[in-house]
């Protein structure tokens, strides 16, 4: 019986499954012929418009490794194709490739929905649109490596996990990698990791994320305590073996996280987490410098951890940032503030100095701050004493210009998503340095915004379609700097306030002043002898354009800092603000907790 009568025939016993044939070598092959839709009829225009789509795949596809077309006029006979090159390969690769799997899926399969895929490429076609959207369906076919059993796999997946994770996130978000990685990563002194992974370009860097991230939790299931394997989907593919199996030039060398100055945790998914972005700090060294974080040294409070004031041995001052160990949820944010926060570097940003994992121990270590956070100044009177005019409009303007780095002049685009007092630091001289980068997003430079199902945040500074649906852009972040700019200027708390008479919110207050030209009642008193008032008037009208509902008709980030600095700019009128009817929400005026905290009615927020 020949091999193809054998393969025929298994494909018959077994639908849906992914086929591998192990005597291929470097043309190893999948194929996906779908159960779900009934066959295509021979010599109809749908089989006509088939094999023409996928004559222009191989040719189309070498220009740039990727292509996506549609061809047919009807919808019984339109057909969608999609071609992948492996990131790795050049054009005359990639186009021989195609041609081999566009032959392939016309003589194999004959349903109406199909995917083929070869060692460096894949064809996929569909008599349904099903571009830009990412459908895990991660399969792990049989595997010449995984044969071969890892000594200490327990060790090996911890490193494995390491490498693919941050191939995952570098192949995700950085636009020069085009949605492909590769990389390789030390697992003993003569052994070597080799890890890939790639994304279809028609996905959103956020699915092309979560595909990754599917395929690395599939990981125990497909490989575990082997020395290789491979995992695909639709939408995205991961390998890992011993032996370089890519183009070594297209490779990054990651760092070995088995050093004896790092040590390693996972989430609760089974991501790895390690300092490998920042100086290690000893932990005995942080215990010692905090007095055994003692209540004395204790900063403050956060969502998921407590921050103290340490001195090191050489006297510097240190802010240690020590994770609960209750909360996955803060594992989760410490990890997403190594990756961000040590990728940037502005005047007004806090500087994250190291990190340090031992057990369950997890620290992040920041420059520290003498004047503490924006929140105790602003919202109780001897504070309010101490911010003259002046200094309000600086930190105004330092919190502006840290947040235009983030949306434009850094390397990446970053959505703070909880921009709030507690948020600003202030150094000895009362420079502004935004904080806790927990909760920030990445966002390509094409992307305008994303989506999220689970929505944190604090209540009064998160934007409405943030609040309401989970969306979030740079205009998020703007809505939360034009809130902060109206509680500096009136001295008064947004989540707490409300005008008795009316039970509006703090934002209705000041533009219903606006519209009435009393705009200055609106001022904190302390202000008035020490203010400019064209300067304080332009802050709550730059205020009041930014907490505007509809995201469109907010500026931009740069735009405010030229608005603020340019006396001679006319500004539009400001339309009315977003949460403008305001429910009255009662502060316990005994607790200590605070009050920026409030619960949010939405059942699917989760407020800090």
């Amino acid at each position: 019986m020949s091999k193809d009568t054998a393969l025929a025939k298994f494909l018959l016993i077994i639908p849906f499954l992914i086929l591998f044939n192990p005597t291929a070598a470097a043309e190893s092959l999948y194929t996906y012929c779908s159960n779900d839709t009934s066959n295509y009829t021979l010599n109809t225009p749908f089989e006509e418009n088939l094999k023409l789509l996928l004559q222009a795949l191989p040719s189309n596809t070498s220009l740039s490794g990727f292509y996506n077309t549609s061809i047919g006029e009807t919808p019984n006979d339109k057909i969608y194709g999609q071609a992948l090159c492996r990131g790795d390969v050049n054009a005359a690769v990639c186009e021989s490739c195609i041609v081999k799997a566009s032959q392939e899926i016309l003589k194999n399969c004959k349903s109406k929905d199909a995917i083929i895929w070869r060692d460096l490429c894949q064809v996929r076609y569909s008599f349904q649109s099903f571009f830009s959207m990412q459908v895990y369906t991660g399969k792990y076919p049989d595997w010449d490596a995984q044969e071969k059993s890892i000594s200490n796999p327990d060790q090996f997946n911890q490193i494995l996990k390491y490498l693919l994770s941050n191939l995952s996130t570098e192949a995700a978000f950085n636009p020069s990698r085009r949605m492909f990685a590769t990389g390789e990563v030390k697992f003993s002194a003569k052994q070597t990791i080799y890890g890939l992974v790639q994304c279809t370009r028609d996905i959103s860097t956020g699915d092309c994320k979560i595909c990754l991230d599917s395929a690395s939790g599939d990981l125990d299931a497909c490989c575990f305590g082997k020395q290789g394997g491979i995992i695909l989907s639709r939408n995205c593919d991961m390998r890992f073996e011993m032996y370089t199996f890519y183009n070594a030039s297209s490779s990054n060398l990651l760092p070995n996280p088995t050093s004896q100055v790092q040590e390693l945790t996972t989430t609760q998914k089974g991501e790895l987490v390690s300092c490998e972005e920042l100086p290690f700090m000893d932990l005995d060294t942080i215990i010692t410098a905090t007095d055994n974080f003692s209540d004395s040294n204790k900063l403050g409070q956060g969502g998921f951890g407590s921050v103290y004031k340490g001195i090191l041995p050489d006297g510097k001052e240190i802010a240690a940032k020590r994770l609960s160990r209750k909360t996955w949820q803060g594992l989760e944010e410490f990890k997403n503030e190594i990756i961000l926060i040590s990728k940037l570097q502005h005047k007004n940003l806090v500087r994250l100095l190291g990190c340090g994992i031992k057990g369950d121990e997890k620290l992040l270590i920041y420059e520290f701050m003498p004047n503490r956070s924006l929140d105790m100044f602003i919202f109780n009177s001897e504070g309010q004493a101490q911010l003259d005019w002046k200094t309000r409009y600086n930190i105004i303007c330092g919190i502006g210009r840290g947040l235009v780095y983030l949306h434009e002049d850094s390397r990446l685009k970053i959505i703070h998503r909880d921009l709030k007092p507690s948020n600003v630091l202030l150094d000895h001289e009362m420079v502004v340095k935004i904080s806790d980068f927990g909760m920030a997003r990445i966002l390509s430079e094409t992307q305008n915004a994303a989506d999220t199902k689970r929505v944190i945040g604090t209540y009064g500074y998160m934007a409405p379609e943030y609040a309401m649906a989970g969306q979030f852009s740079v205009k998020s972040d703007v809505f939360s700097f034009g809130v902060i700019v109206l509680e500096i200027i009136s001295g008064k708390r947004s989540s707490g306030f409300y005008f008795t008479e009316h039970a509006e919110t703090l934002l209705a207050y000041a533009w219903h002043l606006w519209n009435e030209g009393k705009e200055l009642e609106f001022v904190d008193p302390l202000l008035m002898e020490t203010c400019s008032t064209e300067q304080v008037v332009k802050c709550i009208h730059v205020g009041l354009l930014c907490v505007q509902e509809d995201p469109s008709d907010r500026p931009t980030m740069s735009s405010v800092v030229v608005l603020l600095g340019d006396e001679t700019i006319a500004l539009p009128q400001p339309k009315q603000p977003a949460f403008s009817v305001g429910r009255i929400v009662p502060i316990d005026k005994s607790s200590t907790a605070d009050p920026s905290l409030n619960l949010i009615t939405i059942s699917v927020l989760h407020p800090r």
